[in-house]
């Protein structure tokens, strides 16, 4: 493996619906933790919920932002030209913005901006009305995580996306969708899986973990994994659904030191005896 990983923090909703919060989140997880890339989400809440669900209470009261579901999701919700204002707070402090799109308006409005990457989710993974607008109207990488998915709408996303001639854009995440995940649901085997299923036919294979601490992380990379998801907070306390699965800037920043770190040791030995053995067996070595 050449590629030196690249770590995403997923703020998502994790700002609370406060710009001032996601900026500190950005300059956090960019400066402090070495974060490659940023992500938020972007809905159309009008487009993406039913009206049956829109008003309905929100299903876990105490993580409420709103009186109905639909209230909470407005909330949470920034508007394009505040992701344009977090787009180039990512420039300031040395970082890739993204955005995860859940909805056609809601990537149309994100390709305006042109990042460098979008992110499909697990959850609409299989809305090829959306698929069909990345495919087409957008020219940088697809990120697409395979949660909730069968094998065989597996296959149907990546060969839609070779029909469009956009399959060396894509990138696959191996994702167990639960928050948090327990160590026995990452099934990090599913790694090896979608390397021998689709690597020669997409971009790269990544892991989005929902999981409690860093160590499966790092035994995707040693499984080849290239792209590492994960959610970042400020504060695992905070009131939100997302935080008890997030890490926070600590955790985040040992974990990008831990994956660049690890990927260097993954090698065989370049010569029989390395260069710092040499020193040691000429003064430790019985003959």
């Amino acid at each position: 493996m050449s590629k030196e990983p690249k770590i995403i923090a997923e703020i998502g909703c994790n700002h609370r619906g406060d710009l001032d919060t996601a900026i500190e989140m950005i300059k956090v997880a960019g400066q402090f933790c070495k974060a490659d890339v940023v992500k938020f989400q972007k809905r159309c809440n009008s487009e993406l919920l039913s009206e049956e669900e829109y008003n309905a209470p929100h299903p876990n009261p105490v993580n409420a932002y709103g009186d109905t579901y639909g209230e909470h999701r407005e909330y949470l919700e920034f508007s394009k030209d505040q992701h344009r204002v977090l787009k180039n707070a990512c420039e300031e402090w040395g970082v890739v913005y993204s955005t995860s799109v859940w909805d056609v308006t809601s990537a149309r409005e994100i390709i305006e901006l042109d990042p460098e990457l979008i992110k499909v989710p697990s959850a609409c993974n299989l809305n090829f009305e959306l698929l069909q607008v990345l495919a087409d109207d957008y020219k940088g990488e697809v990120h697409l995580s395979f949660g909730m998915t069968s094998h065989k709408e597996e296959e149907k996303i990546v060969a839609f996306f070779e029909q469009k001639g956009r399959a060396k854009d894509l990138i696959l995440y191996s994702c167990t969708s639960g928050y948090p995940v327990a160590f026995e649901d990452i099934c990090l085997l599913e790694i090896n899986r979608l390397k021998e299923t689709f690597a020669k036919r997409v971009k790269a294979i990544g892991f989005s973990g929902h999981h409690l601490g860093i160590a499966a992380d790092v035994a995707a990379l040693a499984f080849g994994a290239e792209w590492f998801e994960r959610h970042f907070t400020l504060d695992r306390t905070w009131k939100g659904t997302d935080h008890a699965a997030s890490l926070e800037p600590d955790g985040l920043r040992k974990l990008c030191r831990d994956l660049k770190n690890v990927k260097k040791a993954i090698a065989s030995k370049s010569v029989e005896i390395l260069p710092v053995e040499e020193v040691q067996r000429k003064k430790l070595k019985r003959v």
